[in-house]
Parts: structure tokens; sequence; C-alpha cells
């Protein structure tokens, strides 16, 4: 018995998929009713059949070329030629390109054609003579083509999905930004499936900040078709809306599945997230999703969510690389371009763009003595404030109220960038903003700035070194006066840049050898002996040329160098002084000027041990000199880091004594050994009282506090005649010797005994 499904066999549902089209092409009219009949009412791989008939090959041509989705073809092999079947084959195949049809060949005169031949020449599924074809054996053969073209259909669906899938992706990779890449996923999704584009693609933080495992409302990244109104809205049920209840249904229901669905008309996917959020699209469905469909949406939704990961990364890069994580606002990175953008614009309504660096007076104080939460909290405070007062209007993101012509932002530390007209931009409207207090975790801060501010009309150069030059004047502004103000001006920057420069010619000069040291003796002015010499630090340029120490000291000082070069001075000096003990001149004494720099410095007392172990000077004399105006800046340090070195066997000098305000109680505690009278009193000292008082005072305080005192600067005997009255032991000057070089400080000791320093 034959072992046919017929359809009232089969489950009602078969119905809603489509028939397999069957094209019965034959110059005999019987073999089409009894090819019918044979094949009626009957399914296969679940669906039924149709069919269609053409009684000639060149009917059967014009039918395929308006035709399509014909699976097979029982095809008369003898019509209006002999060989008309097989001609019509090499047509369709070559000139329709329909290789995906399965052809059965059927002839009515057995033997007529080579069968192998055909078959593999013609690409032909089956060759049977009519008489062979009984109910079964053609039932038989119909399958196995219909299974044959069901493969093949699948293959060319899955080659033109994953073509459709790469493209898709292509064309989501070359979007920027997460919102682009929604609404393109939507787009590309419903082509996948062949429906319109609608839906929406939503997102929800895995927390919302409140806690570990806290989660905040879905929200709509993009929305398209009939949902288009929801973009950028939270997607819930309190809309009261049932088409939005069930977009937001499908979306917790896949969320919580963490895999895509086809549940309820809707299809869902899902696209997990590394970068902190998973996505979860919502297409309305118009009909099912085809087997083939399903596996590319799997192959889709793997590569959308490596898409959209990235996207979210690239996002936050971005985000960290041009804005402050703490304010929110734009970073110096940031700022530059705003400021470069400006300054291309050229004359315009904002020709007279003013930029203002907003220093906060004593930051790093609040923050040593309050914590840093405190001044993480008062920065954001600050940037509230300079966004939401400067310029009223509209909110605008982190820093609410921004008008465009206004940019505010934090380019690092304690201080942040104002961007505006002139007209905004203004000093007095700046400080205005910090006359209240700001209220920090429930107490009132009273804070001030300091401003330095660039005219950008008169600026010629880029936004970087229009920051350069805001720099320069707020810092010439706190010289000045805190919670003051200061415009850059073109002076300023050929004295920075001269700074710079020298700056840069000491380092190297350093690294010559075109750094040494002269020596100006010192006197008894009882005896008229030496005593010791103060060891003095010179630099002569290449070009021979002598730079003063009062212009590259401080440079010296500023950059740092002062360290290195102040370590190879008091070795230099060491060496010097051996040098002069093994002369004979074994009563010698040498002082060393030590910066405020050097002596601030951890190490410091580490390089001086190693300098006295290295050289083998005798640490009883040597004396280093501090001034004045350092020997009062924080006084307990000092006290400490003092009596350290007076551990090592050196005295200490204070330098320019009479210059500043030092305590009398301070000075004891300090231990110092000896007191240097500054040379502008020693220079007064014979036309002024003032002079001779301010000498005569310093004397009389070394003697009661039991130190040594010595005046620098005499240039004439009445000096050194006041000086002795006054009762002061020692002087050095102009008077006994100009600085001396090495060789020179030799030949000026060799007829001159030396005696140990009072």
């Amino acid at each position: 018995m034959d072992d046919l499904v017929f359809a009232d066999e089969v489950d009602v549902t078969v119905s809603l998929l489509p028939p397999w089209r069957i094209l019965v092409v034959d110059d005999d009219a019987d073999v089409h009713s009894t090819t019918t009949f044979a094949l009626d009412n009957v399914t296969m791989q679940g669906r039924p059949l149709t069919f269609l008939h053409a009684y000639s090959a060149a009917e059967a041509f014009a039918l395929l070329g308006r035709e399509s989705d014909i699976a097979v073809i029982l095809l008369d092999v003898v019509m209006e030629r002999a060989d008309a079947g097989l001609h019509l084959v090499r047509r369709i195949r070559d000139e329709l390109d329909l290789h995906d049809v399965r052809i059965i060949l059927r002839t009515g005169q057995p033997g007529y054609a080579p069968e192998m031949e055909a078959i593999r020449g013609y690409d032909i599924n089956d060759y049977r003579t009519k008489s062979e074809l009984t109910r079964t054996k053609l039932y038989t053969a119909v399958a196995a083509a219909i299974r044959s073209y069901e493969q093949l259909c699948a293959l060319e669906a899955n080659r033109v999905g994953m073509e459709r899938i790469v493209a898709a992706c292509a064309r989501l990779m070359a979007l920027h930004g997460v919102r682009d890449v929604a609404y393109g996923v939507l787009a590309q999704a419903a082509e996948l499936v062949g429906h319109p584009v609608d839906g929406v693609l939503c997102t929800r933080e895995f927390g919302d900040g409140t806690g570990a495992g806290a989660f905040g409302p879905l929200r709509v990244v993009a929305a398209c078709g009939a949902s288009r109104d929801l973009d950028g809205c939270e997607l819930g049920a309190q809309y009261g809306d049932p088409h939005v209840t069930r977009l937001a249904l499908a979306a917790e229901r896949t969320l919580a599945r963490r895999t895509w669905t086809t549940d309820d008309g809707m299809l869902t996917l899902f696209f997990p997230g590394k970068a902190g959020r998973d996505f979860v699209a919502c297409l309305p469905l118009a009909r099912a999703v085809s087997d083939v469909e399903t596996r590319l949406l799997k192959v889709f939704c793997g590569m959308v969510a490596v898409s959209l990961d990235n996207c979210e990364l690239v996002t936050d890069l971005n985000k960290s690389a041009f804005h402050d994580p703490l304010t929110g606002l734009p970073n110096r990175t940031r700022m530059i371009e705003l400021i470069d953008a400006r300054l291309a614009a050229g004359p315009g309504p904002d020709h007279d763009a003013v930029l203002a660096l907003v220093d906060i007076d004593h930051f790093a104080e609040t923050n040593d003595a309050l914590g840093h939460r405190f001044g993480d909290l008062l920065l954001a405070a600050v940037a509230r404030r300079l966004g939401t007062r400067l310029a009223p209007g509209p909110a605008s993101g982190p820093a609410s109220g921004l008008q465009p012509s206004l940019s505010i932002g934090r380019i690092g530390g304690d201080i942040f960038c104002v961007l505006g007209s002139a007209e905004l931009v203004q000093p007095a409207t700046l400080q205005t903003l910090f006359l209240d207090a700001f209220h920090i975790d429930g107490q009132d801060v009273q804070v001030s700035s300091t401003l330095g501010l660039v005219c950008l009309r008169e600026h010629d150069g880029s936004g970087a070194d229009a920051l350069k030059d805001g720099d320069i004047a707020l810092k010439r502004a706190k010289l000045q006066q805190r919670t003051g103000h200061c415009y850059f001006s073109r002076s300023m920057g050929i004295e920075i840049r001269e700074r710079v420069r020298m700056m840069h010619a000491l380092r190297s000069g350093f690294q010559r050898g075109e750094l040494f040291l002269d020596y100006q003796p010192q006197i008894d002015l009882v005896t008229n002996r030496a005593t010791g010499a103060e060891a003095l630090l010179r630099w002569r340029q290449q070009d021979g040329q002598l730079v003063p120490p009062d212009r590259f000291i401080p440079i010296a000082e500023y950059s740092g160098l002062i360290v290195e070069i102040g370590e190879w001075v008091l070795r230099q000096a060491c060496t010097e002084l051996l040098r002069l003990r093994a002369a004979g001149h074994t009563a010698f004494t040498m002082s060393v000027n030590v910066s405020q720099v050097q002596l601030r410095h951890p190490h410091f007392l580490d390089m001086l041990r190693r300098a006295l172990d290295d050289t083998g000077a005798p640490p009883d004399f040597i004396e280093l000199e501090i001034t004045e105006s350092m020997a009062m800046e924080e006084p307990a340090a000092l006290v400490e880091k003092l009596a350290h070195v007076k551990h090592t066997g050196v005295s200490i000098a204070i330098d320019d004594f009479g210059t500043g305000f030092s305590s009398l109680s301070h000075l004891q505690r300090l231990q110092v050994d000896r007191l240097k009278i500054d040379r502008t009193f020693v220079t007064e000292i014979t036309g002024s009282a003032r002079g001779g008082s301010i000498a005569q005072m310093v004397v009389q305080l070394g003697r009661n506090l039991g130190l040594s005192v010595i005046a620098e600067g005499v240039e004439d005997e009445r000096q050194a005649q006041i000086l002795r009255q006054l009762g002061c032991p020692l002087a050095q000057g102009f008077l006994y010797s100009r600085p001396l070089s090495p060789e020179a400080l030799l030949a000026w000791l060799a007829d001159r005994p030396v005696t140990r320093a009072a």
C-alpha cells in the first residue's frame, strides 16, 4: 500500500504554512490531470502542494520568468522538439539563473536520452520514464526533490542572511554614539526579519547608585515607528498605554531571562553589556519568525552586543578624555578645543572673548584640614555655582545655566576655567560669586579666589598657549595679592620665556662645567688677619659672558636645579678647604650659602653628611649660611632641621640679618653661631643714623646672645673704623678683597697669617 500522507490527517495548523509550488510541464493534458490527481491532498514537510501548469517549453519558460518560489518542476523531455525539455533545463539554469528549483525529467520514450549524461550535465534531480512513476514513486521523487529544494533555500537564506548581518554590523560600526547605534540596531533587526522599522531599544544600568543590587527604571535609548514618541522616556506600565505596557513587560521578561524571545507577538532581542548596562530591543511581529531567521538573529544579537559594548566603552573613554570626572565639566583638553574654536572663528560677536583662570585660595590647606572628601564636595559646589550664577538661563548639562557663548571647565586641581565674552567674564563678576559661603557637609565654608585673565583678541597663539598665558597671569596675581586679579600682558610672556630660556641654559651650562666658585676673604677687624672666606657661585657662559648671580640663582631655585648645584658647591668648597689646609692655613673657615629649596629637601642632611665623609673636610671649619627670611619660615620645622645639622659639627650663620623681623626667642632656639650684618646697613653706616643704629643693635644682640657677628659689604676704611668702634669682630668686602679664584686666594693668603674666627 502506498505510504502517503493526506491533508485531512495533519493538524490544521499546517494550513498556516504556504504550500509547495509544483510546476507540471507536459504537452499531454492527461499527464497534468493524472499528476494532480496522484498528489492531490498530499502534504510534504508539513505543507500542502499547489500546482502550476505549462503545456510547452516556451510557455514554461515564460511562466518561470514571472513566477517565484517554485520548488519542483515535473518536466517532459519530448514536446515541441525531441530535446525541448533538456533545452528548457539549460535556459532555466543559464538564462533565468534559477539554481535552487529542483527538476524531475519524465519521458514516455524509454532510452531516448542518455540518463547519466543528462543528469550530470543539466543539474537534474531525477530522470524517470512515465511508466515507472507509479503514485508511490512519484510521491517519493517529489518529496526528495522538495527536501533538496528546502535545504538549498536554507543554505541560500543563511548565506544571504550572513551577508546582511555582516553588512548591518559594518554599518553599525560606522555609527558614533550609543543613540545612533541603537537606531541602527532597530533598523537592521527589522530588515533581517522583513518587517517595517518599529519598536524600541532600551537599557537599565546594573545599579542606580543607591546600593548593591539596586536597579533603575528602563530608559528608551531609541524608538521608531509607532513607538517613536517614547524616545528618551522611561519605559513602564505607569503610562497606562496598552502598547507601552506590552513593550515594558516584554523588555522586563527578556532582561530576566537574559535571552531573546518571540512571546506575545513581540520579538525581543537581548544584548548583554560588559561596560555596565544590558540592552533589549522590542519589535512588534507581523508574522512568525522562521528557523533561518532564528539562527540569523542569534548571530546578529552576538555581534550587536559587541558593537554596543564597544560603543559604550568609546563613549566612556570620550567622556573621560574630555570631561572632569568630579564635576562633569570640560577638562583641560576640551577647553583647549573650545578656545581654539574661538580663535579660529576670527572677528565676530565673540571676538572680544576673555579667558579667566579661577584659583581657589588656600584650597590645599582646606583639603589637608578637612579631608579630601570635603575638598571634592567643595570643588563640586564651586562648579555648580559658576554654572548657575555666572550666566542665568535654562539648565544645560552638569553646570546648569550656561549660555552658548559661555564655557566653564576645570583644568586641574582647584583651578577652574571660564571662557566667554568680555561682558560676562569680568573680575568683579567672578569675585562676587565667592561672597556667599558654601554649604558643605553640614557646615558653611567661606572661600575666595584669585584670577588670571587673557583677552583672546590680543592673543596670537593656540588654545594651549592661551591657557599658559592665563597661568602666567594667575601666578602674577598670586604674587601681588591673593583674592585679586591680573590680566596677561606681552611683557609677562617675554619675561617667562626668558626665564625658561635661562633655565635650560643654566642646566646645560652646569652639565658643561660653566659654573665655578670664587671666594671672598673674611677678616678679623682687630688683627686684620684672614679668618676664612665665603664661597660664591659664578656662571660664565661659553661666549665668556658672566651672568649675575641675582639672575640665575632664583631660576635655579625655581626649577629645583639648586639642589643638585648646591651639593656640587658644597663639595667644591670642602675640596678647596682641604687644599688650603694642605697649604698651611689650618685655621681657615669656609662659608657656604644654602638656599631655602636645598634646606627643605628631604635628603639635605644625607647630602651634607655624604659631602663631609667623601671629601674628608673637617666640619668644625665649615659654616652654612641661611637668610633671615628662611629662618623665620616654619620655625618649628627649621629648629629641628638645624639641630640635626649642628650634630654634624658644622656651624650656622644667618645672612642678611636686619632685613627681616626675627624673634629673639626664635634666634635662641635656632642655636645659630653667627649673624651677618646686611651690606645695606654697612653702606649707610657713615651717612645715616639709622644704618649705624641697626649695625650697633646687631652687634649688641650678638654679644648678648653669645653669637659672633660679621659685617658684609665693607668698602672703605671709614666703614671699617666705625664697625671696630661698635665692637664688630669680623668683616668682608672690597676694602679687603674682591672674590678670588682658588689660585688667586692661595696667592692672597701667601703673605697673610690666618686666625680662627672669633
